[in-house]
């Protein structure tokens, strides 16, 4: 398992106050330190993903206007050339997702760009849920949109449950390979999951529980079983030229058992276990898009030297 330092400090607090003396207080040094504070208070009162989102999203409140997050006129810096793309995954959009993840990428320098997708007809709020081989094509055209914009050769992923395992259809089959640098995945459902599990990761979202029940195509792609995942996975689980790094818990209560995200070992993958580096994270499935290991864990393999060549 790869192991990940601690985030440096910052000169300056770049999210605002939550509300208490103590978050206050840390704001003069790592940014994630108030996040660690306001998810670990919101785990522990067993809060959704959504109530938890919201806790944290005075902390990215500053931040989520800022230049580098959907700034479609904005240039790559030379420190940071990837755009990077963020996938949300099953029954979220790409606007309840990152509202963490997008300011803190942002705000340590990178272009940010959220893709939302996989709506159906008649189904408003709740997205992730169409045909995974629809929904692996809106990937490839927004990739395709953030590369002529930026002028980029290529992205790096960053998505979660679904959406870390979507962008290897796109990879493997819609010619991503020649345009995606890195996928991050964070607790990806790469070999899928039950119906049980689905139906965890649905209370989570206020709305999603009752489509448990009926057939959203999503749900029946990523079961462990389905036809799209076994081509997926047949004829090897990566593809030459692409960096790939897997983060997951050993909490995860919706992809079943955890090991089941793991890519297989190769010197392109690195996998990665949040309770190595922290061991009292007790993030599930949900959480984990908030946790600051996970978060840190990001940060460290876009910064990450070339596994399969280049820089």
């Amino acid at each position: 398992m790869a192991s990940f330092p601690s985030l440096p400090s910052r000169g300056q607090s770049v999210l605002p106050s939550l509300g208490t003396p103590q978050l206050s207080q840390t704001l003069q040094n790592n940014p994630l330190q108030s996040v660690t504070a306001a998810m670990g208070d919101a785990a522990a009162s067993g809060l959704t993903v959504l109530q938890s989102a919201a806790a944290a999203a005075k902390a990215a409140e500053a931040a989520k206007l800022a230049p580098g997050i959907d700034d479609w006129s904005s240039k790559p810096s030379p420190e940071h050339p990837r755009p990077v793309v963020l996938v949300h995954g099953t029954y979220g959009t790409a606007y309840n997702y990152w509202l963490v993840m997008a300011p803190l990428l942002a705000a340590s320098g990178y272009s940010v760009f959220r893709l939302d997708y996989g709506a159906m007809p008649g189904i408003l709020g709740i997205h992730g849920i169409a045909p995974l081989e629809q929904s692996a094509q809106e990937l490839a055209e927004f990739v395709d949109r953030v590369l002529a914009a930026t002028g980029a050769d290529k992205v790096d992923i960053v998505g979660h449950s679904q959406g870390g395992m979507l962008p290897r259809h796109y990879i493997k089959f819609l010619g991503g390979a020649e345009k995606v640098h890195h996928l991050i995945g964070i607790s990806p459902s790469n070999h899928g999951t039950t119906m049980h599990g689905l139906a965890e990761i649905a209370k989570q979202f206020p709305g999603a529980e009752e489509l448990v029940g009926a057939v959203t195509p999503a749900c029946l792609d990523q079961i462990s079983t389905s036809e799209f995942l076994r081509r997926l996975n047949e004829d090897g689980e990566t593809t030459p030229g692409v960096n790939y790094t897997v983060i997951a818990t050993r909490y995860d209560e919706v992809v079943t058992p955890y090991t089941s995200c793991w890519l297989a070992e190769g010197p392109q993958v690195t996998n990665v276990l949040v309770q190595d580096s922290a061991p009292t994270d007790l993030s599930g499935h949900g959480l984990i898009v908030y946790s600051p290991t996970a978060t840190r864990a990001v940060l460290t393999a876009l910064a990450a030297k070339d596994r399969v060549g280049g820089a």
